[in-house]
Order: structure tokens, then C-alpha cells, then sequence
């Protein structure tokens, strides 16, 4: 390990010394690449640093305790000693979690797909309410959240929602969100006391970019039609939606929220692309062995991964065994907390496995 943090630290110094190169300051593309690996080896080479100079720190403490006859001195070393072996300890811990092979998606904005499953109008209920509770929490990290295709229920609920969160690192923090998602309630639509469970299922996708993937044209069909609301409702008077139909996965695209004919076009070939290159990383996920594999972030998306309560008002996530008694802030988008222990989890079982192939 620590060779190869000796090696970062090379490779560090030398991004810093080319990002001052006049030559690679007019280079747009090979500036932002260089930036980007700034960005992720300085918290690497910080936490090295540290470690470095607390190692230095215990060297120099043994060395006072041998040499020093006065007392306070040796209990002030011992006192920077113990503090220093403590920070030892912690930061191996820290590096091996950095040092931990990032998923090449983490850095990418997400795609979120949100569909009403098992309860009928409930869960369609249900579905907007985790729509909301994804806005929000998107809100709070300061990232965009734009609309690509929704279709709602009269009573308020959505049967289907897709959109695009615009964040760095989207998709290292929602990609844990994947799967079927309970609710325990009392139905609004009934007025009887009984307590059912409704589902509904998230899938969270890396948005594709055009260096991952590539679409023939002729396997694409391009239909175009007037946007409508709910019960038909013509929102518009140009044909300025666009359904794309691509034929060898029998995918279907809709986008109707942009005001253009070529806006819509090419948010939905965004889309298409996004799903394709998803196609392709739960085909590559597949036919990796199991044992290879987190538990968590890249489970099957037919799994139920978090149930909400509304009786007792709380949210347990079932992969962590995680219970917080707080739903309504959840449902207002308050997922730190839930996020962050997922993340923790998920570290835990790849330092773990990493230590088993040694």
C-alpha cells in the first residue's frame, strides 16, 4: 500500500507541475482531465501527509522519552505519543478506504426511473411521494433536477417518472436508491382503518455520455406527436413531442417536457443512450461471479431494499438493518443519514473482501 501511495505522491506533484504549463492551460480538454485527477489524488496524498508527519511524531516521542531526564517532558511525549499512534490507526483505515477502486460511473449524473407497482392507486400515490423526496434531496446538495417523462394519475399520484439529476457525483450517492420500495400505511383512497403494503421500484442509471455508447440509426424509428396532459388534455399545439422506438431491445423512449420538436429529440436520445449503456452494465454485473459483488449498490433491482411505516413513522433499510424513526423527514428528503450508512457499508464489505483475496 505504501508504495503505491509513494507513487501517488509522484504523480500528484507532476498533474500540479503540468496544470502551470501554458501549453496544457490552452488545452480545454487535457486541463479538465488534469483537474479531475487533481481533484481525486489530493485527498489521497493530504491523508499520506498527515500520516507521514504523525509517524515522524511517534519516531521523535521514543527518541525524547530515551533521552529526557525531566519528568513533565516525558508525560507531555507519552501525551503526543499516544495521540499520534491513534492518528496512525485512523489514517491507515482512511487510506485504505481511499486507495479503494472508485467506480468509474461516480462522478456521472444520474437518470431516475420511478414506477407504481403492487397497490394500484396507492402506489402510484406512493411513487410521487418518493419523486418529491428525490427533488428535495437533490435540492439540499445544490444539484438540478430536470424532468424527462411523467405520467400521473387524476388523484395526484405518477404511474411513471423519469429525470435527470445534474450533480457531480450523483450517481456515488444515488446509486444505492436501485430497487423496490415499501410503504405501510393506512390507503388515502379508502376509508376503512385496515393497513395495507403497496410497492413501488426505483432504478437509478449513470447518464451516458457519447464516448459510451453508439446507436445506429436505422435501428431507430422517430415518431412525432402533440404533448398532452392528463385525460388527453392538449398542452401544446406543435408536434413538438418525440417517441423514439429502438428496435433490437425493444426500448421506448417519450419526451414531451421540453418546448421543441429537436429539445425533446435530444433529451430522449439522452435518454436511450442512458439506458443502453445501463443494458450493458447489468449485462457485465451478471456474468460476474457472485463472490465478486457487493451487497450493496449493485444488487438486483427486483429486491425490496427499504420499507416506509407509516403507523410506527419510521424507514428501515433492509440491506443495512438500518431503522430511523423519522419518515416524515425522510419523505421531505432528509437521506443523509441513510445514504451515508449505506456508503459505510458498502466500504466495509469491499475493505473486507479485499482483505480475503490477500
Amino acid at each position: 500500500m505504501f508504495d503505491k501511495l509513494e507513487d501517488l505522491i509522484i504523480r500528484y506533484e507532476e498533474v500540479m507541475s503540468l496544470l502551470s504549463e501554458p501549453d496544457v492551460a490552452s488545452d480545454n480538454n487535457r486541463f479538465k482531465a488534469l483537474m479531475k485527477e487533481q481533484s481525486e489524488l489530493a485527498p489521497i496524498v493530504k491523508a499520506y501527509q498527515e500520516y507521514k508527519k504523525h509517524k515522524e511524531n511517534i519516531e521523535d516521542s521514543l527518541a525524547l522519552l530515551e533521552e529526557e531526564s525531566d519528568e513533565e517532558m516525558k508525560e507531555l511525549a507519552k501525551e503526543e505519543l499516544n495521540e499520534s499512534k491513534k492518528e496512525v490507526e485512523r489514517l491507515e483505515e482512511e487510506l485504505k478506504v481511499l486507495l479503494l477502486p472508485k467506480d468509474p460511473n461516480d462522478d456521472k449524473n444520474v437518470v431516475v426511473e420511478i414506477r407504481s407497482a403492487a397497490g394500484g392507486d396507492e402506489s402510484a400515490l406512493f411513487a410521487a411521494e418518493l419523486y418529491r423526496m428525490y427533488e428535495h434531496y437533490a435540492e439540499s446538495k445544490g444539484w438540478k433536477v430536470e424532468l424527462a417523462e411523467l405520467e400521473e394519475i387524476g388523484i395526484g399520484g405518477i404511474k411513471f417518472v423519469s429525470f435527470i439529476v445534474n450533480g457531480n457525483g450523483a450517481y456515488s450517492v444515488l446509486k444505492y436508491e436501485s430497487g423496490v420500495h415499501r410503504v405501510q400505511r393506512v390507503p388515502k383512497t379508502e376509508s376503512g382503518g385496515r393497513i395495507h403494503t403497496s410497492t413501488a421500484t426505483v432504478s437509478v442509471m449513470p447518464e451516458a455520455e457519447d464516448i459510451d455508447i453508439e446507436i445506429d440509426e436505422k435501428d431507430i424509428r422517430i415518431d412525432v406527436m402533440r404533448a398532452s396532459g392528463n385525460g388527453g388534455q392538449c398542452v401544446n399545439t406543435t408536434d413538438s413531442a418525440v417517441r423514439l422506438t429502438y428496435y433490437p431491445e425493444n426500448i421506448v423512449i417519450y419526451s414531451q417536457t421540453e418546448k421543441s420538436q429537436l429539445q425533446n429529440k435530444n433529451k430522449a436520445y439522452a435518454l436511450l443512450k442512458t439506458k443502453l449503456y445501463d443494458l450493458q452494465l447489468q449485462r457485465k454485473i451478471a456474468e460476474e461471479s457472485a463472490e465478486k459483488l457487493s451487497q450493496i449498490g449493485t444488487g438486483d433491482r427486483s429486491e425490496k431494499i427499504r420499507t416506509y411505516n407509516f403507523p410506527d413513522g419510521r424507514v428501515t433499510d433492509h440491506r443495512i438493518n438500518l431503522t430511523l424513526y423519522k419518515l416524515d423527514k425522510i419523505l421531505n428528503g432528509d437521506l443523509q443519514e441513510i445514504i451515508d450508512a449505506l456508503i459505510a457499508a458498502d466500504q466495509a464489505a469491499k475493505l473486507l473482501k479485499m482483505n480475503e483475496d490477500k
